[in-house]
């Protein structure tokens, strides 16, 4: 029987290289986007890569409601999800604020793949749970206990964005060992995709070919974790191998806190 996994942010970048990658195995792969016009051009190079055309659904993570919405789109699609990898990202612009009043790089990158993998915890007994995190951690003000509040720098909200995923993996691991659900989370690497497109920092990075790697290189590490690794439960890795995160990023006291704070901002306490 093929392994169902599910990846958000997989219309583009990192997240269809996996989507690919992953449907060669043998999964049968659910690809989450945004943007329909590139979640209907990443289903059909997935259908061409393998021959085999996967499902799709469509969800702006920058709407809660949408997020709960495409939830129950899978529920009913899916008995059982083996694999769901949270890799949806942004790098917020001057508007940095979501419908729901919060901000947008706190918001997609953290708070809907929370609301998302708590609405499908049903269908996770024993799968992995993989968060796309990254070496910004290390440089995020994060305020665990009010975490959605607007920042005033947007590489500073993706810095405690990235920070949350971290500990987001923390304390999954610690509340979900008991169904099997194995939480990990990794960081790709300086890629050549579509995210950061408006971040002169970034595009002056890609002009440098030794830096930064392909969508497929970031991936790699996401496709091992979903298939290989005999990874450790809130488990942080780059290129394979463990790696090391700051200790804001990795303390339990903290990771609750913030789990804490995440429902009531999710609606789910």
């Amino acid at each position: 029987m093929s392994r169902v996994v599910v990846i958000t942010g997989a219309s583009s970048g990192i997240g269809l290289a996996a989507a690919v990658a992953l449907a060669q195995r043998g999964d049968e792969v659910v690809l989450l986007g945004r943007h329909p016009g590139r979640l209907a051009a990443a289903v059909e190079h997935v259908r061409e890569a393998t021959g085999r055309e996967p499902a799709s659904f469509r969800a702006d993570f920058a709407v809660l409601d949408e997020v709960r919405g495409v939830a129950e789109r899978i529920r009913a699609a899916y008995d059982r999800i083996d694999v769901l990898a949270n890799n949806a990202g942004a790098l917020a612009g001057p508007a940095r604020m979501t419908v729901d009043g919060y901000d947008r790089a706190m918001q997609v990158n953290h708070l809907a793949g929370f609301l998302l993998a708590n609405r499908l915890l049903d269908r996770l007994a024993g799968a992995r749970l993989i968060t796309t995190a990254s070496l910004a951690e290390a440089w995020g003000w994060l305020d665990v206990d009010r975490p959605m509040e607007r920042s005033f720098s947007r590489w500073l909200a993706y810095g405690s964005s990235k920070q949350a995923n971290v500990l987001f993996t923390v304390e999954a691991a610690r509340r979900w060992a008991p169904l099997g659900v194995v939480p990990t989370c990794f960081f790709p690497g300086l890629i050549r995709s579509r995210f950061a497109s408006t971040s002169p920092a970034f595009m002056l990075g890609k002009l440098v070919p030794v830096l930064v790697g392909s969508p497929r290189r970031g991936a790699d590490t996401l496709v091992w974790l979903a298939t290989e690794a005999d990874a450790v439960p809130g488990g942080y890795y780059f290129m394979r191998q463990e790696f090391v995160a700051t200790p804001r990023s990795t303390n339990p006291g903290r990771a609750e806190r913030l789990w804490r704070a995440s429902e009531l901002a999710a609606g789910l306490s």
